[in-house]
């Protein structure tokens, strides 16, 4: 139970402590692209992606991808609405899902042992107040920042792209 707790307390934090500008990359020039900041989304560091389809199906989209993507493991999967509804509030669909390879995570923590706040990876997936589902994720440069990295390029990179690529799995709209 202390972990449920402590991973919805990070995620809250993770949604609270920034209002500052999203990451764009994939944004194209002519116009809003599906990583583009609104309102609710908004936070440094994160990465945000609009998904076509429900919260469940996003999240079992991402979940496909996950179990997919070896060596990558499913270590929690938080639903916060189901959260709410113990304390007798209401919250719009929200669910966290937690994962990694602790063979790229673990020398982070080695180096700087504050990653370990941010790791395994996570990735949120919500039905915003306008009604879209958007899917986020933390910015791997953003937290090498945060935690004081250096000499980590080629597994940030590493890191990234596979963020990246299942984020884009999960938001796709073909099946």
């Amino acid at each position: 139970m202390t972990y449920r707790v402590a991973l919805l307390i990070g995620a809250v934090l993770a949604l609270l402590v920034g209002c500052g500008s999203i990451d764009t990359e994939d944004r194209s020039p002519a116009g809003p692209g599906p990583e583009t900041a609104r309102p609710d989304t908004a936070g440094a560091g994160l990465v945000v992606r609009d998904s076509p389809h429900s919260v469940d199906s996003t999240m079992a989209r991402l979940e496909r991808a996950v179990k997919g993507a070896e060596p990558l493991s499913i270590m929690a999967r938080v639903d916060h609405a189901a959260n709410a509804e113990t304390v007798g509030r209401s919250l719009r669909p929200t669910r966290l899902l937690v994962f990694g390879n602790p063979d790229l995570g673990t020398p982070l923590m080695e180096a700087r042992p504050t990653t370990a706040i941010d790791l395994p990876q996570k990735m949120l997936v919500w039905r915003d107040s306008t009604g879209q589902v958007r899917l986020a994720y933390n910015d791997p440069q953003f937290l090498a920042e945060r935690h004081g990295i250096s000499g980590r390029d080629d597994a940030l990179r590493t890191i990234g792209g596979a963020l990246r690529k299942l984020a884009r799995r999960a938001t796709a709209s073909e099946p």
